[in-house]
């Protein structure tokens, strides 16, 4: 895939990083801030949206409403209450929440307001009960600096976090309440994050200072970078969901061929005369062409009393087959356009048919039938339910009018390849309004007393005391500083560096562990894998030969722990003796070569020495038996 001039075409990136924080209770009850398991009550909703103070109506909620869903809930009993319920009132706002908000904003140097006010923010996908997320601006400005670049920050909230999704069944969707009110930070860049490498620098260094507070949740699931990625005649595109740090470089880079294409795709049609006008015909049955047809999801459809429909667009030839992203098509962003606005699974168009059990004539006679010339026009066929069939086709107009017109504002999800889907509209201005049920809150000097206690110094202090204090080179340093896990690494070094030279601590997280990414899932190695494994070096339980091997087990099995590791794997660590015994065994199985080359058998015999020590002892004191055995023996003979 060739290389983007990303100046040339104007990339612009604003990060919104979304971080759960480690507080005693919710954001606004006493119940704990942990997610839990056990038993729990049911209860249904459905959300509308509802007009703002201005009388205006959020099109994305408006979008959401139109999807006709229901929501099913489950109340854990001990994690959560009547404030999830939106059956009570919200308590107070956690002070200690708000005390991590302020920490961040003294470290950014951003403006501390004096009086925090709760905003409602309209959410009605179903993952908050009341239909709407309370939001709170804690401060505004300050910066950061990144590789000598000076990032503004813009805003930094205190929200509640949503309800755990767990599945969709149908048109019902079913969600647990213990996440929703465990408080989130929220920090926003301004948008001057010019390559996807930047943006992914900044937001590490964004995570790494909120760690650095030691009051923010650790895994998968408690952070949540989300992307305001725009280029030069585009739009700016807000991508939701992004959790892993490495993938955002793709993602923001996929975002950019996705606007790139889509500018040129709207030329194409200005250039080919193509106007809003001409997308404006009405669908055409074209059930009969498909009554004896071989594709299968075609006479599924057929069988349940389905309709056919075409539609022609002008102009559109080869257009919809144009790759926007690695596997995903102008065509796929239609699909995507039509399945969230209809409900409807897949179209059919004639860029990618014959296929699907759809053949060439059959194409032909929906041509006739929709009096469309082959090499200049499009055709999407539709096979459903005849109303969800018409607003599949009134979704697909839609979608190819706004193609005239470039990029669309829009909500994208990532999905696991740094690939993107269409998931609704921008929201607009209406979406706030002020939150009736919580008073304003001061920002007294207890607060900022708690504040300036889990400030979180500057990352070049860091630098010093790991070169300085713990004696770390200073490469090695630099690389410690890039990693998420910058605090975890500190504070295994001051608990275990008597035991552990504090240089292989770092070298596991930033050497091994990196190096293993490209064989196993690294994520699925957790801070308490990691901190265990730690411990049995310390306490002597293994040796460092042995990490490695039980980092990858770990990776393959994240269920089990270090201990059950090194048991499974035979490494757990001998001592000096039991290695002595054993060395002195393998000589006497090799005594004829001992015999004969004397000294020079080291190699050999260190091989079969290694073969059953390796990841059990120490290299080097197997090593220095060996020399001495054969030494020994050597001089006996």
């Amino acid at each position: 895939m060739q290389g983007l001039d990303y100046k040339q075409i104007g990339l612009r990136v604003g990060l919104e990083i979304h971080q759960q924080l480690a507080t005693r209770r919710k954001l606004f009850c006493p119940c704990p801030a942990e997610l839990g398991e056990e038993e729990h009550d049911e209860l249904e909703r459905r959300l509308r949206p509802t007009r703002s103070e201005v009388g205006e109506i959020d099109v994305a909620a408006l979008f959401e409403w139109r999807k006709g869903r229901s929501y099913l809930y489950e109340a854990p009993h001990r994690h959560s209450c009547l404030v999830e319920a939106d059956e009570e009132p919200p308590h107070e706002m956690s002070k200690e929440a708000i005390a991590i908000g302020v920490a961040m904003a003294l470290a950014f140097g951003s403006h501390v307001v004096d009086e925090i006010h709760v905003m409602r923010k309209i959410v009605i996908d179903g993952s908050n009960t009341t239909g709407f997320q309370r939001t709170a601006i804690v401060a505004l400005g300050g910066s950061l600096t990144v590789d000598g670049k000076q990032v503004p920050i813009q805003t930094i909230a205190i929200e509640e976090d949503a309800a755990r999704k767990l599945r969709e069944e149908g048109l019902r969707i079913r969600y647990r309440l213990d996440r929703l009110g465990i408080p989130l930070i929220e920090i926003s860049t301004g948008p001057v994050i010019e390559t996807p490498e930047e943006a992914a620098r900044v937001a590490l260094a964004i995570g790494q200072l909120l760690r650095l507070t030691g009051k923010v949740r650790r895994g998968l699931g408690t952070i949540r970078q989300d992307l305001n990625v725009s280029i030069k005649g585009g739009a700016i595109t807000e991508i939701k969901g992004v959790q892993r740090l490495d993938l955002i470089p793709k993602v923001v880079e996929y975002e950019a061929r996705r606007q790139l294409g889509l500018l040129e795709i709207r030329d194409e049609l200005r250039r080919r005369g193509v106007r809003e006008e001409d997308l404006s015909q009405r669908p055409v049955d074209v059930t009969s062409i498909f009554r004896d047809s071989k594709s299968r999801i075609i006479r599924r459809v057929l069988k349940r009393g389905g309709t056919v429909l075409a539609v022609r667009l002008p102009g559109f030839h080869g257009l919809l087959g144009r790759e926007l992203m690695p596997g995903r098509r102008f065509g796929t962003e239609i699909a995507d356009y039509v399945r969230f606005w209809s409900g409807v699974g897949g179209i059919f168009h004639s860029d990618e048919l014959p296929a699907y059990g759809i053949t060439e004539e059959e194409l032909d006679n929906v041509y006739k039938a929709l009096n469309a010339e082959r090499g200049r026009d499009a055709v999407v066929i539709v096979a459903e339910e005849k109303g969800r069939a018409e607003k599949a086709v009134r979704a697909v107009l839609e979608r190819a009018r706004m193609a005239l017109h470039g990029v669309p504002k829009e909500t994208r999800g990532t999905l696991e390849d740094g690939t993107t889907r269409f998931l609704r509209p921008r929201p607009g201005s209406a979406r706030m309004y002020p939150e009736t049920d919580t008073p304003p809150i001061l920002v007294d000097e207890e607060i900022m007393e708690i504040a300036r206690r889990i400030k979180p110094e500057p990352p070049q202090r860091k630098l010093e005391r790991l070169t300085k204090e713990y004696g770390v080179p200073m490469e090695l340093a630099k690389e410690v500083l890039r990693d998420i896990r910058l605090d975890l690494i500190e504070r295994l070094i001051k608990e275990y560096g008597d035991r552990v030279p504090a240089k292989t601590i770092a070298s596991i997280f930033v050497v091994t562990l990196r190096g293993l990414r490209g064989e196993v899932d690294t994520d699925r190695i957790t801070d308490q894998h990691l901190e265990e494994t730690i411990r049995m070096l310390a306490e002597g339980r293994i040796a460092k030969e042995a990490v490695e091997e039980i980092l990858k087990y770990l990776a393959e099995h994240p269920g089990d722990s270090p201990e059950k590791a090194a048991e499974k794997l035979g490494l757990a660590a001998v001592s000096r003796e039991e290695a002595e015994k054993i060395i002195e065994n393998i000589i006497r199985e090799n005594m004829e070569i001992v015999q004969k080359r004397g000294m020079k058998a080291m190699g050999l015999i260190m091989g079969r020495a290694m073969a059953v020590l390796r990841g059990r002892i120490d290299g080097k004191i197997v090593a220095e038996i060996v020399r001495e055995k054969l030494r020994k023996t050597s001089e006996g003979l």
